[in-house]
């Protein structure tokens, strides 16, 4: 039974990861058993690859190996592993956070995010899901759905920031961007003080499976670099990812 015992409480600190990261302290809250246990816990899945820490002695998130037994009963995880390479690389040129989502229903889901080492760091998007309008990545979805377009304009759109998008018409028109671009910016529209850029993943029949995305603070991101430059990097990345 302690066996079991085991397994049920791990199962209860993978669930609670699904809502975003975390620290012991909050996972302990969360499932409402000891720290220590959590702790023990959270070791021993880290070994397994069920868990990883978002960064040395951060927070953890889920891991690999539950990503990878996801991709059976969940199509699109699988694009977790094959995007990976892609992230890195966009780390690698912008010295920003990269990662990838994909649609679900009227929202967005976040599969991934890799954060290179800073002293400004941004918060880990993993396993959020988020409103298409109000985030590039979801933008470049709807460019290319207008069926789910007029879905979610039929109600109202709600506010994040001051920047937020919140009239059709205003989504028309990103949405004609997006299309005549092939990415899209958004600046400081979800949260205050977040800049980010996304474009599209296709299957081979040309359909949007995903959205590639980088973000940063508002501060530094994009700075001085030229908007369109930046734009076609995520859009070219994007164009090499490519699932079976």
């Amino acid at each position: 039974m302690s066996t079991v015992q085991s397994i049920d409480r791990a199962f209860a600190v993978l669930r609670s990861l699904t809502s975003g990261p975390a620290g012991v302290t909050e996972i302990a809250d969360r499932v409402g058993l000891p720290k220590s246990t959590v702790s023990r816990l959270l070791s021993t899945l880290e070994e397994l690859g069920a868990v990883e820490q978002v960064a040395a002695g951060g927070d953890y998130r889920v891991g690999w190996a539950m990503l990878e037994l996801a991709a059976a009963a969940r199509p699109g995880r699988s694009l977790v592993s094959v995007a990976r390479p892609h992230l890195a690389e966009l780390n690698r040129l912008t010295g920003e956070a990269a990662g990838i989502s994909i649609p679900d229903a009227t929202e967005m889901l976040y599969l991934d995010q890799l954060t290179p080492d800073s002293e400004l760091q941004v918060r880990d998007w993993t396993g959020h899901r988020i409103p298409m309008h109000a985030v590039p990545s979801g933008q470049v979805v709807l460019a290319t759905d207008e069926a789910l377009a007029a879905r979610i304009t039929a109600a109202p759109l709600a506010r994040f920031t001051e920047h937020t998008i919140t009239t059709p018409a205003e989504l028309r028109r990103r949405m004609n961007l997006v299309r005549h671009d092939g990415y899209a910016w958004a600046f400081e529209e979800f949260a205050d003080g977040l800049n980010s850029v996304a474009a599209p993943v296709r299957a081979d029949d040309g359909k949007v499976i995903a959205a590639l995305h980088v973000y940063g603070p508002a501060s530094r991101f994009p700075g001085t670099r030229d908007l369109r430059e930046m734009g076609l990097l995520v859009k070219h990345t994007a164009d090499k990812i490519r699932i079976d």
